[in-house]
Formats: structure tokens, C-alpha cells, sequence
């Protein structure tokens, strides 16, 4: 008998191996699954809920589970998380049961009665191009942890890239002569990305003060922001040093690396790119994925007509 818990180890393996995602995509995954896998095994009580009427059951083997297991499952979301967490969830379910069929394991899936459930539309945090501008030219760069922290805001909005991309950057990963960036993305999947003089100006800037003060080379190898101690600057660390400088100068939206990440496809959508270039900068797979960034657009579009249209 083939249990749920083998399978989904299983399935793991060759997200990495065969499809080749990152570890924190695998890790996303396996939560997810491991979630399922409790509520199938013990119903709600197994995820916490209290419900004394919830027995565990053991292992579950894969075609002991049906869509109302499933439906089951979704309903326990459903209080207690949002429609994209849930949709995220159902993904990953899906995901999982193709895999088995594949490897003939189950005949059909489950997950294929299971409708989606329908999105709120929400739009992205951003920040307007004067409090961007704001947020940048606040930060000094008569020190060294001032003039890295310059250039990590400037690319960041300047490329669009993802935090994570950000801080996986190496030294060798940057030709400022043609002021492009090698990003690795999701996947492992590499992409050029144009960054702008501002920006350009500002990693050559810190990797002098980087030389001079910490005798790390302009050609050293190795990543390309670092912390106090020279090894990788983290992605937690880049956010709560956003956050502190925010805090600092009075913005009082919620200020996040990917609301610099928004504001690069904002601003760039506002001035007239092509949504299917913004895509590829931003390095979605979807283009419905960067679709969402329209609508602020949009949204900002209907605001001032109805300001100024005078029969409203």
C-alpha cells in the first residue's frame, strides 16, 4: 500500500530533481502537503482545532482519499485562511496528484472535482515615485553600511528584481559597463536584468567604501552585499533595514521589499511599458501574474476621471 506519507516524500524529491525548483519552493510544497496529510489522517483535531470527535486514523494510503476529503480539508481553511492561501494550497494538492498519476499510482485525481476558489482582487502595495525618491535619497552614504544600503534599495527598485534574488547577487554577477545584472530566479533560472546609472553609481560607490574600509576588493568574488561580518547580507536583514529607514522618514504604509518590487512595475506600467516586457523583467511565467499591476493604473485612471469628467 502506497501512503500519503511516502508519496509526498517522493514527490518532493523530484520537484528538485526532475523540475529542478528551489529549496524554499520544495520546502513551500512540503508544508503544504504535510498540512493535508495531518487533516486526512486526523480530520480538523489533528490540525489543532480541539474537536475531541477528530480521531486519528493512521496512515492514509493515496486512493483512500476523495474530493470530499479535499472539500473537507478546504472547508478547515476556510476559516482560517485567505483565498489566495487556500488556492495556493489546492495548487499544491493538484501538483501532487498529476505526479502520482504520472507514475501510476491513481487513476484520476481528487483535486480535478475541486474548483478554485474565486480571488478577491487585491491591489499591490506601492509606494508613489516622490516617496520613492523620498525613501532613496534619505539614505546617506557617508559610511559604509550607508553606502551599501543605498545600493541595495537603488537596485532593487531599479531592476525589480525579487528580495531573495537580491541577496543571492555575487560580485561577478554585475557588469556595470553595460549596467546589467545576472538574477537567478525561480527555478534556478537565469535572467539578464538592465539597472538603471543611479544604481549603477551606487554599487560602484559601496564597493569602494567596501575596499576602503573593509579591504574586500572591487573584483573580490563572492556576494555582492555583505553584513557587518563580510558574509551574505539575508533576506530578513534587508527587510528590517527597509523597514527602519521607512519608519525613519514617515512613511506609513506598510514597507516591504516587494512593495519596491511593486513600485518598479508600477511606475514602469504608468509611464507606458509594455506589459510583456515589464513580465520579462520582473520574471513572471505568466503574464496574467503581472496583470495584476495594471489595475492600480487603472484604478488611479477612473479616479481622476471621475474627478474631472463633468457629466460623472
Amino acid at each position: 500500500m502506497v501512503t500519503l506519507e511516502e508519496t509526498i516524500s517522493e514527490f518532493i524529491e523530484a520537484l528538485s530533481s526532475e523540475k529542478g525548483l528551489s529549496g524554499n519552493t520544495c520546502k513551500a510544497y512540503r508544508r503544504d502537503l504535510e498540512e493535508f496529510r495531518a487533516y486526512a489522517e486526523g480530520g480538523a483535531g489533528a490540525l489543532g482545532s480541539g474537536k475531541e470527535e477528530n480521531q486519528a486514523r493512521g496512515p492514509v494510503v493515496v486512493y483512500q482519499v476523495d474530493a470530499l476529503t479535499i472539500r473537507g480539508y478546504l472547508g478547515y481553511l476556510h476559516k482560517r485562511n485567505k483565498k489566495t492561501t487556500i488556492a495556493r494550497k489546492l495548487s499544491a494538492l493538484r501538483s501532487f496528484f498529476r505526479y502520482l498519476i504520472r507514475h501510476g499510482k491513481l487513476s484520476e485525481s481528487p483535486a480535478d472535482q475541486i474548483l478554485t476558489p474565486k480571488q478577491d482582487r487585491t491591489i499591490p502595495v506601492y509606494l508613489t515615485v516622490d516617496d520613492m525618491f523620498r525613501l532613496l535619497d534619505a539614505i546617506g552614504t557617508d559610511t559604509l553600511l550607508g553606502s551599501r544600503n543605498r545600493a541595495l534599495f537603488e537596485v532593487l527598485y531599479s531592476a525589480g528584481i525579487r528580495v531573495s534574488e537580491l541577496a543571492g547577487l555575487d560580485t561577478q554577477d554585475v557588469d556595470l559597463h553595460s549596467r546589467t545584472i545576472r538574477v537567478t530566479g525561480k527555478g534556478n533560472k537565469q535572467r539578464l536584468v538592465p539597472i538603471g546609472r543611479k544604481a549603477a553609481a551606487a554599487i560602484r560607490r559601496y564597493r569602494q567604501a567596501l575596499e576602503r574600509e573593509a579591504g574586500i576588493g572591487v573584483e573580490a568574488e563572492g556576494a555582492l552585499f555583505r553584513n557587518n561580518r563580510g558574509g551574505r547580507l539575508t533576506v530578513r536583514s534587508i527587510a528590517r533595514i527597509l523597514e527602519a529607514i521607512a519608519r525613519r522618514i514617515g512613511i506609513h504604509i506598510p514597507v516591504s521589499p516587494h512593495a519596491l518590487r511593486h513600485s518598479f512595475a508600477t511606475h514602469l506600467l504608468d509611464a507606458g511599458a509594455d506589459l510583456r516586457v515589464v513580465q520579462e523583467l520582473l520574471g513572471h511565467r505568466s503574464l496574467s501574474t503581472t496583470q495584476k499591476y495594471t489595475h492600480v493604473s487603472i484604478d488611479r485612471l477612473m479616479e481622476t476621471y471621475d474627478k474631472a469628467h463633468p457629466r460623472k
